[in-house]
């Protein structure tokens, strides 16, 4: 199966680097690294409106892929390093997984976060990215070229014509559209705390059900872009909600995704305006 793999799709969870944050912004201070994260916080909603750091100051914590064959299904989804949740080794078998099967990554707004926070933490742990950076190449074949959508499939950037529009709503209101959970129990913004509270599984299962929902938006989109027909999506997306279903006694996370399913109702069934 693993040389049938074409898509990669994925979602990142971090966590701010309180230690960093004390050594570059507050040196003298000795402040512990929960006290320099809120600190920036706080001056950061002062001054921005939002308490959210700049992702430079962020480390992985949860990286979660969903393996994606040549007919769009979804095969496999699998939490890095899942029990421990340590920075470097999920870095490294991130950059590995990507190098192994030079599949498309698939994200939503992977461009402006995810992917910068991956090649950070590559920079901090020293981990050659000579694939994917690949300078001698012509710059629209390089890998990490914003435009290449063979490599990255930033389904962000390809609704919102790579930043001409605003995508208000994001993948919680486009996942809706199409009548899949978005957002349930557990939002972005509560993801340190869990992490503080060793609540690292219940970070795991947040981060499944985004790639799960960035999943389903990438399968429409790709009917929009006319690389899938709207009857295979709808068929894929069927035999998805199976293979769901077969995996919640090992994944629970997944009975609660489909009791906050709504199927897509089809304007197109039995109606008289189809031609």
């Amino acid at each position: 199966m693993d040389d049938d793999i074409k898509f990669l799709v994925f979602d990142i969870e971090t966590v701010p680097d309180g230690e960093l944050i004390s050594r570059i912004r507050y040196p003298g201070e000795q402040l512990e690294a929960q006290a320099a994260i809120e600190k920036y916080q706080q001056e950061l909603l002062e001054t921005k409106g939002s308490d959210f750091i700049p992702q430079t100051y962020h480390l992985p914590v949860s990286v979660v892929i969903g393996k994606v064959n040549s007919r769009y299904e979804l095969v496999d989804l699998v939490a890095l390093d899942e029990q421990q949740g340590r920075s470097h080794i999920i870095t490294q078998h991130f950059w590995k997984g990507w190098e192994k099967y030079r599949a498309t990554l698939v994200t939503f707004n992977g461009r402006g976060f995810d992917l910068p926070v991956m090649e950070l933490a590559a920079f901090r742990y020293g981990i050659c990215l000579e694939k994917w950076f690949e300078i001698n190449r012509k710059s629209f074949d390089q890998p990490r070229n914003r435009f290449n959508l063979r490599s990255h499939f930033d389904v962000q950037e390809v609704l919102s014509n790579f930043g001409a529009s605003r995508m208000i709503g994001g993948l919680n209101l486009m996942a809706n559209l199409i009548g899949k959970p978005g957002k349930m129990d557990v939002a972005g913004d509560m993801v340190h705390e869990l992490f503080n509270a060793g609540k690292l599984q219940r970070i795991h299962d947040y981060c499944r059900c985004d790639v799960l929902d960035t999943y389903f938006v990438f399968l429409r989109t790709s009917v929009l872009a006319g690389n899938l027909q709207l009857d295979q999506e709808q068929q894929v997306v069927r035999k998805t909600r199976e293979w769901l279903e077969s995996r919640c006694e090992e994944y629970p996370i997944y009975q609660q995704y489909l009791d906050n399913w709504g199927d897509w109702e089809n304007p197109w069934m039995n109606s008289q305006d189809s031609d």
